[in-house]
């Protein structure tokens, strides 16, 4: 098991790399070509027009500062807060109908996973706030100790 706790930080990486890559994809196009369609969903699920804009943001630079991992915590606990609201307003006929927002909640409950823990120690956050290579991540598994 001790392999697998020293897997951790390259996990942690993988995991931010994703969630990276998703939500640049899904923000970008709100942000830089925003159409009269993603503003008329917005405004039947009851949100504001311009949310298209703002949901483009957050996810937009979300996504960029997770893959680098620069200010990953408050990042991934915006993105959680907004696939909140998402599964709220958009995905929240049934909770039967699981397939109409398990991706949701799994963005929401990842992205909350790296607010709670960190960016781990392959991050530009490491490097910058936790003592980079001068000293170990708080963030380690704990030891289990010998009787």
């Amino acid at each position: 098991m001790r392999f697998l706790n020293r897997l951790q930080p390259i996990a942690l990486l993988c995991l931010r790399i994703a969630l990276g890559i998703i939500f640049l994809y899904h923000g970008y196009p709100k942000l830089a070509h925003p159409t009269v369609q993603m503003h008329g969903m917005f405004v039947e699920h009851g949100l504001p027009s311009y949310f298209v804009q703002v949901a483009g943001i957050i996810e937009t630079f979300g996504g960029g500062l997770l893959i680098v991992g620069l200010f990953a915590r408050p990042a991934a606990l915006l993105l959680a807060i907004e696939m909140c609201v998402a599964l709220w307003k958009v995905h929240s006929r049934s909770y039967l109908a699981v397939h109409e927002y398990e991706f949701p909640l799994a963005l929401a409950t990842a992205n909350f996973l790296i607010a709670a823990v960190g960016a781990g120690l392959l991050s530009i956050d490491q490097f910058l706030f936790e003592g980079g290579s001068r000293g170990g991540s708080r963030w380690r598994a704990p030891r289990r100790e010998r009787e």
